[in-house]
């Protein structure tokens, strides 16, 4: 006998009729009479009381039945433990990221990272640097690439680098017109498109720093939600909008991004859980340590630390 006999007499008997059951079974009716035929022929006795009406089970077939319901249910709980077990050897790998990482460094170490561990599963989440700090603690993501700086005693962050601060203007703006890099006193002359909205604080508020910083206060002309939007809102001549220097690639054909004459820069942050010792984290920062090796940008020592646990570099 084999499971499928085991199934296909259990529906039958559950039924109490052929028809119905083959229905159930998605099968014809004679090859699934056939199918308990040749179970009760190996058997040596009848399962069924055909007779009766509506069909019944033999003193014999109850006993079986039991027998088989313990067969069918044991198989069940075996197919239900190896796909737990499955998904429990599944190594995944969480990263949560802000839009203008995308426009640096980030699409290239995602790149090796997969080639460097194509059994990871590895996820992308967009979000704010602030809404990463919940998120790693709790565990919807394993590392974060952020801009803002924050504490926080269950989240350890390092400085991969500082990039340097464009201001992106519409491509007939005036200042297109200049030779020497935008002071931030004559920026803050023009109407500002902040971004994120929210939430706060964000790089809209790292951005608001550096002109209050340097004593100046900006007419704030639109607060608007993603990066995207706010280079839109450029181009369609709404205002100007400080920037990182990589987001140039984003939109060149009616926006100009010109040098500061201050020397402005974002930072950009790993941030990790404190004392996370995964080796997916470990093969992370190594692949940091390489590539960033390869652009001549100098890696933190944590990242060097947590590189050499992956045994990579």
């Amino acid at each position: 006998m084999d499971l499928r006999q085991l199934r296909y007499f259990k529906m039958v008997a559950d039924e109490r009729n052929f028809t119905r059951a083959a229905q159930r079974l998605h099968i014809a009716q004679p090859p699934l009479s056939r199918q308990i035929q040749q179970l009760e022929a190996e058997l040596g006795t009848s399962l069924f009381d055909r007779e009766a009406r509506p069909l019944g089970l033999t003193p014999t077939g109850r006993l079986f039945y039991d027998q088989a319901n313990q067969v069918l249910s044991r198989v069940e709980d075996m197919r239900s433990m190896i796909t737990r077990a499955i998904a429990t050897q599944q190594r995944n790998f969480a990263i949560g990221f802000v839009a203008s990482t995308m426009y640096a460094r980030l699409p290239d170490l995602i790149r090796e990272f997969r080639k460097v561990a194509p059994e990871v599963n590895l996820s992308l989440v967009e979000m704010g640097s602030i809404e990463q700090i919940t998120a790693l603690k709790e565990g919807l993501i394993d590392v974060g690439f952020g801009r803002i700086r924050f504490d926080d005693p269950a989240v350890r962050r390092t400085i991969l680098r500082n990039e340097r601060l464009v201001v992106a203007v519409p491509m007939d703006h005036p200042f297109t017109q200049e030779t020497a890099p935008i002071p931030l006193s004559r920026i803050a002359t023009q109407p500002q498109i902040l971004y994120p909205r929210a939430p706060r604080p964000s790089y809209a508020d790292q951005v608001l720093s550096l002109f209050h910083d340097n004593g100046l206060e900006p007419a704030i002309a639109h607060e608007v939600r993603e990066l995207q939007i706010a280079v839109g809102m450029v181009a369609a001549e709404e205002g100007v909008c400080i920037v990182p220097e990589s987001v140039h690639q984003s939109r060149t054909v009616d926006v100009c991004y010109l040098p500061i004459a201050e020397a402005l820069s974002s930072p950009v942050i790993m941030s990790h859980r404190v004392n996370d010792i995964s080796p997916e984290l470990a093969i992370m920062a190594a692949v940091i340590a390489t590539t960033y090796g390869r652009w001549d940008y100098p890696v933190p020592d944590t990242i060097s630390e947590m590189a050499e646990r992956s045994g990579l570099i």
